[in-house]
């Protein structure tokens, strides 16, 4: 679990959400074109440079920006230890594109139940070209889970980066929400202690005043006798 002061100041960092991705897979043209379509300001930045100087004198146009940050690995073990990395460092990934075939190490559904053992928060899309594994295939060995989603290969770019907007907001919201119960649960547990002493506290002021109830009977009793 990630600790209560990291995640608050993950979510109020200036663009309030953690961008980090993983890509798993030995098809290193995959990463290229994932990178182009998450990071085209730094894949195309070199001939869109050389481009525009030739087309406006120099004048550089917009370009998209969208935030990400991203880390590459081209079989599931090597993925894995990325992400023992982010949670011992306290930068987790939001989310992971993982490949389904990467001979000859583990398959994506094997790395993705590994890297859940570390990370269960990790926001995961399986990549697939082939029938490998039916849904139900899948659900039998890393279980039923609303943090996995199927992105069939080839894929539409289009498709690539609504996907990593939406599951990187998801992995924001699931941290505020948590962020917000774990606080409403410490809130909880301060007024029930508080509760618990003004208890005990009146608890003892009517056992005292019994007490002295008690010895001022006595006293009557005696002067009586």
């Amino acid at each position: 679990m990630l600790p209560r002061r990291y995640i608050r100041g993950l979510l109020n960092m200036n663009h309030n959400q953690n961008r980090r991705l993983l890509i798993i897979d030995d098809n290193r043209s995959i990463h290229d074109d994932f990178r182009k379509i998450l990071m085209p300001e730094i894949a195309n930045r070199g001939a869109l440079d050389a481009t525009e100087a030739a087309l406006f004198g120099g004048r550089k146009s917009s370009f998209g920006n969208h935030g990400f940050e991203i880390d590459s690995a081209f079989q599931g073990q090597e993925g894995v230890a990325h992400v023992q990395e982010s949670v011992k460092s306290s930068r987790p990934y939001a989310m992971a594109f993982i490949d389904v075939r990467m001979p000859p190490g583990w398959d994506g559904i094997e790395t993705t139940a590994k890297i859940w053992e570390i990370d269960p928060e990790l926001q995961v899309v399986i990549c697939t070209a082939y029938s490998d594994y039916s849904w139900d295939q899948m659900i039998a060995r890393i279980g039923q889970s609303d943090r996995l989603v199927i992105l069939k290969k080839p894929f539409d770019n289009i498709e690539v980066l609504p996907l990593a907007n939406a599951l990187t907001e998801k992995w924001r919201l699931f941290q505020q929400a948590k962020l917000r119960m774990d606080e409403l649960e410490e809130m909880v547990g301060k007024r029930t202690l508080e509760l618990r002493r003004a208890n005990e506290k009146l608890q003892g002021e009517i056992v005292g005043r019994q007490a002295t109830e008690s010895e001022s009977d006595d006293a009557k009793v005696n002067q009586e006798i």
